[in-house]
């Protein structure tokens, strides 16, 4: 498909609502005027990039309705992206339409308006009692495809070291003498395989146990 298809759908669109519509005005690859109102622009992409939203965000200086214009998506992983780049055109504040294969219609998604971030505030509460409960800073910024220390590992961790030196113990002396309230829920769900129950109440650590205490040594010394 190129750029030069996807016109005609999208022209026959906006005549529909009544638009006046014209090709190549200025900059824009399209131009649509509806009585007094203010123009819409549409730009047309055979696919997203960044090159289209500079071009799209540039036209906002014109005019407050903009619009791209792509093909529609292929398959799942197609859906996916389209999904990401239609949230991306609304913080934006820029419209978005896509055209099928069979170029027999244009589809509106969104509107351009002016986008205002709704706050979650349940993912902030989520995150602040994750950055509190956190010791020190035990990350790297950046860094992908590694083992995240989060304070629940570290809970985990401090679990881990108080069975190594004390034996089998009950979950109840773990979380008074380790300092870790949930010591029961972390040992009983045991995401990592580090501990097992041996009567009830009671958890010891397993060979893998053994393992993440070599491995998390040093991390180990600084929750001390």
């Amino acid at each position: 498909m190129k750029e030069s298809d996807l016109y005609a759908p999208v022209k026959a669109l906006l005549e529909g609502q009544g638009f006046d519509v014209k090709a190549e005005v200025g900059s824009a690859d399209i131009m649509a005027v509806r009585g007094d109102g203010p123009p819409v622009i549409v730009e047309l992409k055979t696919g997203f990039s960044l090159a289209l939203l500079h071009q799209a965000i540039e036209r906002l200086k014109i005019t407050d309705l903009v619009y791209v214009a792509i093909p529609e998506w292929k398959g799942r992983s197609g859906w996916k992206a389209f999904v990401a780049n239609r949230t991306l055109c609304r913080r934006l504040g820029l419209g978005l339409m896509t055209i099928p294969a069979s170029l027999e219609k244009a589809d509106i998604h969104i509107d351009p308006t002016p986008y205002i971030p709704r706050k979650n505030k349940k993912r902030q509460d989520r995150m602040l009692k994750e950055f509190q409960h956190r010791v020190g800073d035990p990350n790297q910024g950046g860094i992908n495809k590694t083992k995240i220390m989060t304070s629940y590992r570290q809970d985990a961790l401090r679990c881990l070291a108080f069975l190594k030196k004390h034996g089998p113990t009950k979950a109840s002396e773990v979380a008074k003498s380790a300092n870790v309230e949930r010591a029961r829920p972390i040992m009983s769900d045991d995401h990592y395989g580090w501990f097992e129950r041996v009567e009830r109440g009671v958890y010891t650590i397993t060979p893998k146990g053994k393992s993440a205490a070599k491995e998390y040594k040093s991390e180990l010394r600084a929750l001390k």
